[in-house]
């Protein structure tokens, strides 16, 4: 059984969170580091954006900065989540590694089976959804409104959204595990074009989207939820994660992009 490394749960602004999810993919491509899995949480509360959205155009930033959460865009596309109430995870991994298939669809199964059985080490009956296509025109701007191929379904809702991208043969997926969520908040700080559409789409959403703690009757700690995906990342992916820390040159450059990238205007509001 293979080892890979295991970054514990911290909580970090979202400029560095996106930073070390970058300087680990830069590290592990000059193989540095071995393949990654890293816990996080977020401190303040932040929504992140995907790559592709316009910030401007699609997020009430003046409400953002009132209700005091933070905002980063992400390197990876999707759709906002607010990041609150969760386990954020990430899996960094060379392409070309034997157990990641060629394809992006693909390889989020393969990612996918840690999930499905951190899920059900909690006790809840998760499953992959197959391959879905959904009219966008029926979205709004939120993540877990959003399906993508194999993502997990609790009682026919969505359980955790992921994101992935492929730079320069490595990969980076992460995504949002919830143990609650607040979609008054979310629904705020989403620009609408009318109050109506943004109560339409709000109700929408809560059709389609679960947390953990609304499944159980006795609701999981953080750290219940993390003990459940370190186990089940094990299982599902079939490697032993060995608790590691960051090295010197992942820190500097963790630095770098947050000075640099994650940390500006002229990055999240690029679009």
């Amino acid at each position: 059984m293979e080892t890979w490394r295991f970054l514990p749960y911290q909580r970090y602004s979202g400029a560095e969170n996106m930073a070390i999810d970058e300087a680990v993919m830069h590290l592990h491509r000059e193989g540095k580091v071995p393949p990654t899995v890293r816990f996080y949480g977020w401190n303040p509360a932040t929504l992140s954006i995907g790559y592709f959205q316009k910030g401007r155009k699609e997020i009430r930033l003046d409400e953002l900065e009132r209700r005091g959460l933070g905002f980063v865009r992400r390197m990876t596309g999707g759709r906002a989540v607010l990041h609150d109430q969760e386990l954020t995870y990430s899996v960094i991994i060379s392409e070309d590694h034997p157990l990641m298939p060629k394809t992006v669809s693909e390889s989020y199964r393969v990612i996918s089976q840690g999930l499905l059985q951190g899920f059900r080490r909690l006790g809840l009956n998760a499953r992959l959804s197959p391959p879905v296509r959904t009219h966008k025109d029926h979205l709004s701007a939120a993540c877990f409104d959003s399906p993508s191929d194999y993502e997990l379904v609790i009682e026919g809702k969505k359980a955790a959204g992921s994101a992935q991208i492929r730079q320069r043969g490595v990969i980076l997926q992460h995504g949002s595990i919830l143990l609650d969520f607040d979609e008054e908040t979310l629904f705020a700080i989403l620009e609408f074009p009318s109050e109506r559409v943004r109560e339409r789409l709000k109700a929408a959403f809560c059709e389609k989207a679960v947390a953990i703690n609304r499944l159980r009757t006795q609701p999981v700690t953080i750290d219940e939820v993390i003990t459940a995906f370190y186990e089940g990342f094990q299982e599902g992916m079939n490697v032993k994660l060995e608790q590691g820390s960051l090295i010197d040159e992942e820190i500097e450059l963790v630095h770098s992009l947050v000075r640099d990238r994650y940390g500006t205007e002229a990055w999240n509001l690029r679009r």
